[in-house]
């Protein structure tokens, strides 16, 4: 680990701030240079040093320029500016004698920075080149050949400082090392925590929403609806930690797509309209028709934190999700709301890890301070601006910007205007979990909105051609989501339309399904989001019913028509053949 683990955009970053540092100091260096060649002091070859000093800084100049146009890191391109900066001084050195023996200090900086910038094998390279450019020099000096113990005080400090700094690079690795293997475990231990912890509150979430369906009283009704709200907040709690723990992991692969935008802002208008209602807050969106490039799963989840803080901090107040194009191609998506706003003491640190907003009899509010974090964090990932404007008591607006509209037709989604339960009434539903509570409930749940349920603990050995699959990942015995849909598939002898739950990160358990287009909800799954996902998936299970009937109907008439075999009927007479 001798870079520290840099980022190759972090390099980059690096590598234009020590260009703009080599330009500063080969300018005051033409300005040493400059004033001795034109007053004549100094050896005669002064001058064409002056020039070759000059030169040195219209290509530094040039590579600055080159790192402004393509700021991707390129070791190439640092070995060649260190080798100009080396061949410059030590030529500079070797011809001015004793007049130019400060300059042994930019060496001696050159050798401390690239060890500092860029770790410990810059360090040994930048050592071994300093210590043959004082080779060189004292071979070509008479200055320095005349001073022998002058260059041993040079090669002793060129050895010693190096040295020294490299034991420090050595204790700050091994720092770095335990502090991300700290990070790590804790990551670690927060995911398997949420996921073992997930499971029970999945289920009370699923027989929480059956009960409501029952014949309760007002106070029953409260009671449950109590409920429901304290799971919600713990199911946003476990969502963040599992998230934060994801990020931290660094697994996190952007899958960019095109994807159309108001699919996604209807989506999380439609999930959080219960909390919404809950906390008094008429949550709205316009209509947007416009496709963008990007990662639909992680926009959602950016879109998704910020409407729940929304929420949270302006209760009774109206949330507006809308768009705005902007110039370039580029498309704005915020979220407008019109609570007290925030104090501009804490807009600079409203996006920090586990900071909230909290004035002196504020009332308690949910949450660790981690959704705006993750926003942050996702923003870097899908390099979407992340830009928040409040003003005390007129209200908030966050804008996620930067997204690049593409060319692409967005799918209507004509299922939202439909009742959800209107269309998934007689859905004929595959559930497949292997807990026991967790199968009851949902099995309850979907029976409630009108699906004719087969309730399966495994793989099931016969199936009744089911419309839709929804499968847990995880159902023990090894065996796994993607091994039970090409089971179940393989039994139906179709592509049935698939819904998987599970309590592990969303990318882990799309990579082992391979596909980037199947729902992954993740435990624990709100009733409301779990029936919008079926109602979606309704609509795709009854148009490939009608494609298979349409077919089957094509083939029916077709051996009719030929008195039982399936052939094209006799061109007629004077038909000429296509």
């Amino acid at each position: 680990m001798s870079r520290l683990a840099r980022a190759p955009s972090e390099n980059a970053g690096n590598e234009k701030a020590q260009t703009l540092t080599r330009l500063v100091i080969i300018g005051c260096m033409c300005l040493y240079v400059l004033p001795q060649a034109l007053g004549g002091i100094g050896p005669p070859d002064l001058r064409v040093v002056a020039a070759l000093v000059s030169a040195h800084w219209l290509v530094t100049l040039a590579l600055y320029v080159w790192i402004s146009r393509h700021p991707s890191d390129s070791v190439a391109r640092r070995g060649l500016a260190f080798a100009l900066d080396i061949a410059g001084i030590t030529y500079t050195m070797a011809i001015g004698g004793a007049p130019f023996l400060p300059l042994y200090a930019i060496v001696l900086r050159m050798i401390v920075g690239n060890g500092l910038r860029y770790g410990a094998t810059s360090l040994k390279v930048s050592t071994l080149a300093a210590l043959a450019s004082i080779a060189v020099t004292t071979c070509a000096s008479p200055y320095w050949r005349d001073n022998p113990f002058l260059v041993v005080t040079l090669v002793l400090t060129t050895l010693i400082v190096p040295t020294y700094i490299y034991g420090l690079l050595e204790r700050l690795r091994e720092a770095y090392a335990r502090e991300q293997e700290a990070s790590l475990s804790k990551s670690r231990f927060l995911a398997q925590a949420s996921h073992d912890l997930r499971q029970p509150i999945h289920a009370i979430s699923l027989f929480t929403a059956c009960l409501r369906d029952g014949r309760l009283g007002p106070d029953e009704v409260r009671m449950v609806d109590n409920i429901d709200r304290s799971l919600q907040s713990v199911s946003r709690l476990f969502k963040s930690l599992l998230d934060i723990s994801t990020l931290d992991s660094g697994k996190v692969r952007p899958r960019f797509e095109p994807v159309a935008i108001g699919e996604i802002i209807e989506d999380v208008r439609r999930q959080n309209s219960e909390a919404a209602q809950l906390a008094g807050t008429a949550l709205r969106s316009r209509p947007c028709r416009i496709v963008v490039h990007t990662d639909r799963a992680l926009f959602t989840t950016m879109l998704q934190n910020i409407v729940n803080n929304a929420i949270k901090y302006a209760p009774g107040r109206p949330i507006l999700i809308a768009c705005r194009r902007r110039r370039g191609g580029r498309l704005d998506v915020q979220v407008l709301d019109r609570g007290p706003g925030i104090p501009p003491e804490h807009q600079a640190r409203i996006f920090d890890e586990f900071y909230q907003v909290r004035q002196r009899g504020d009332r308690d509010l949910e949450g660790v301070g981690l959704g705006l974090p993750i926003v942050r964090r996702l923003g870097e990932i899908l390099d979407v601006e992340v830009a928040l404007r409040s003003v005390p008591g007129r209200g908030t607006g966050v804008t996620l910007g930067n997204l690049p509209i593409v060319r692409a037709p967005a799918l209507d989604g004509e299922w939202r205007g439909l009742d959800p339960p209107t269309a998934i009434r007689g859905l004929k539903v595959l559930l497949i979990e292997d807990d026991e509570a967790v199968l009851t409930a949902t099995a309850s749940l979907l029976r409630k909105w009108g699906c004719e349920v087969q309730a399966e603990s495994g793989i099931p050995e016969a199936i009744d051609a089911p419309d839709l699959l929804v499968t847990d990942f995880d159902l023990g015995n090894g065996v796994t989501g993607a091994e039970c849909i090409a089971a179940v598939r393989r039994l139906a002898g179709r592509d049935v339309p698939t819904v998987v739950i599970s309590g592990h990160d969303e990318a882990r358990v799309r990579e082992e399904l391979g596909t980037a287009d199947m729902p992954i909800l993740a435990k624990p799954v709100r009733p409301a989001e779990l029936r919008s996902v079926v109602v979606a998936k309704s609509l795709v299970a009854k148009s490939l019913v009608a494609k298979s009937l349409v077919a089957k109907s094509l083939v029916a008439r077709g051996t009719v028509a030929t008195g039982g075999h399936a052939r094209d009927p006799a061109p007629r007479a004077g038909s000429r053949p296509a």
